[in-house]
């Protein structure tokens, strides 16, 4: 039996699918937890920055015709962080360095930026506001600058904990592809399932039910299956049909010959019509033949055992068989033990018997005995023995194939299929076929069940 092309798997298709799609989304979701972390953050730190800078500016005033500015403490202390962020500022009256670092450059109003003092990486933000007094108009500006140490160690934190959440997501996610992907395959399981344990005889139609995607997948599975059964019984009755169309003909046509051979006198006519006997002999075992391998095979494929016991059913075949056997001074003994219960079919074993006994009376010489023997131990076994000249050494692991037949036998009617048909309904009943030569001379078939 020929396997079906495989390409890839269906399962580790659907769960790549669905893993890499968790992975995308687990990027996603790290990337978008982290941005959104980093602008509440850094929108906190410009906050405290513009709210330090206001109450930088509400504690400006002019004073006897001169500005003054005690910068508060608490505009300072709302600056702390955990990591001690060092702390920029510079002070401008109307465009002037007044206090504070001179290389902090004023920025423009109510903007937040980042660059860099003295090394160290800051965000700053500045303020204008204009005082009046004592006939005095003038412009003090504020810029003011914090190192972000604090807030990149808590950007950090945020980021380990989003690649947390991201590789948790990633990891549940996958979890629930396989669940997934194993609920969705094992529809197929169960159906391959369904259809493996079906008995070879059984063509009925799946009436289970199934999802909707699967549903054409049964309706194929349903029509093939009918368009099977409804071929494999125009087989049968095709094979019955034509064993009896066939060998009908050719037995007529027999008879007819030999009642002719009786009354020819001529010597030439005589040895004619016994050609011709013999050629009738000839096709007729070959139809014959090839219609029971045509029919073994169909029935090996669609075997129906029953509970038999062996050794009746050879008794009815040697009983059907022994007048033949007479007819050419032949004779037929059954031997073994008393009854041997098996399971099988019994139609293809008698068909195998029965060739096992047709060769055994071609090949066997006048006043013998074909010996057949059915014994239980240690598996159920029926072996033919004869007298004849038993099997050529060199062949013997060649005649069991079809229209094999031995260098001894080219005198002989045959078609090389008899032991083909007795291996091939061991083979369909789990079992083998022996050959053997006797050492007093003669052949031996075993069917070993």
């Amino acid at each position: 039996m020929s396997s079906a092309a495989v390409s890839g798997s269906l399962r580790n298709q659907l769960m790549l699918a669905l893993i890499t799609g968790a992975a995308v989304l687990a990027f996603l979701l790290f990337f978008t937890v982290r941005s959104f972390a980093v602008q509440v953050a850094q929108r906190g730190q410009d906050n405290i920055l513009q709210a330090s800078v206001t109450a930088m500016l509400d504690a400006a005033a002019i004073r006897d015709g001169t500005v003054e500015l005690d910068l508060p403490y608490s505009a300072f202390s709302m600056l702390g962080t955990p990591a001690d962020d060092r702390v920029f500022y510079a002070v401008y009256q109307d465009g002037q360095f007044l206090s504070g670092y001179d290389d902090l450059a004023f920025t423009d109003e109510a903007t937040f930026q980042s660059g860099q003092i003295r090394g160290s990486h800051v965000r700053m933000t500045g303020a204008t506001r204009t005082l009046i007094g004592q006939g005095k108009r003038t412009d003090i500006q504020i810029v003011l600058a914090q190192t972000q140490d604090s807030l990149s160690k808590t950007l950090r934190q945020i980021s380990r904990n989003a690649a947390i959440l991201g590789l948790s997501f990633f990891a549940l996610a996958a979890v629930l592809s396989y669940w997934a992907t194993a609920t969705t395959i094992g529809q197929l399981g169960r159906l391959t399932t369904s259809v493996t344990r079906r008995g070879p005889q059984d063509l009925s139609p799946f009436h289970k039910p199934v999802p909707h995607e699967m549903a054409p997948l049964v309706t194929s599975l349903n029509s093939l299956m009918g368009r099977l059964d409804h071929s494999l019984s125009q087989s049968e009755d095709f094979i019955a049909e034509a064993a009896h169309r066939v060998r009908t003909p050719l037995a007529t046509v027999r008879s007819y010959a030999e009642a002719t051979l009786q009354r020819v006198d001529k010597p030439e006519n005589r040895d004619a019509m016994r050609a011709m006997v013999k050629a009738i002999d000839e096709s007729s075992r070959a139809a014959g033949q090839l219609l029971d391998h045509a029919m073994i095979t169909f029935r090996a494929d669609h075997l129906n055992k029953d509970d038999i016991d062996l050794v009746k059913l050879v008794r009815d075949l040697v009983q059907r068989m022994t007048p033949i056997a007479e007819m050419k001074d032949m004779s037929i003994s059954l031997l073994g033990d008393p009854t041997v219960p098996s399971s099988g079919d019994p139609i293809l074993l008698q068909n195998a018997v029965r060739n096992l006994i047709d060769n055994a009376m071609k090949y066997g010489p006048a006043e013998s005995t074909i010996e057949i023997s059915v014994s239980q131990a240690p598996k159920p076994q029926i072996s033919v023995c004869d007298h004849g000249p038993g099997f050529p050494e060199t062949e013997i692991e060649l005649l069991t194939k079809r229209f094999q037949r031995g260098a001894n036998a080219k005198d002989t009617i045959g078609s090389g299929l008899g032991l083909t048909i007795a291996q091939d309904v061991a083979v369909a009943h789990g079992g083998a076929i022996k050959l053997s030569n006797r050492p007093g001379g003669g052949a031996c078939v075993s069917i070993l069940l």
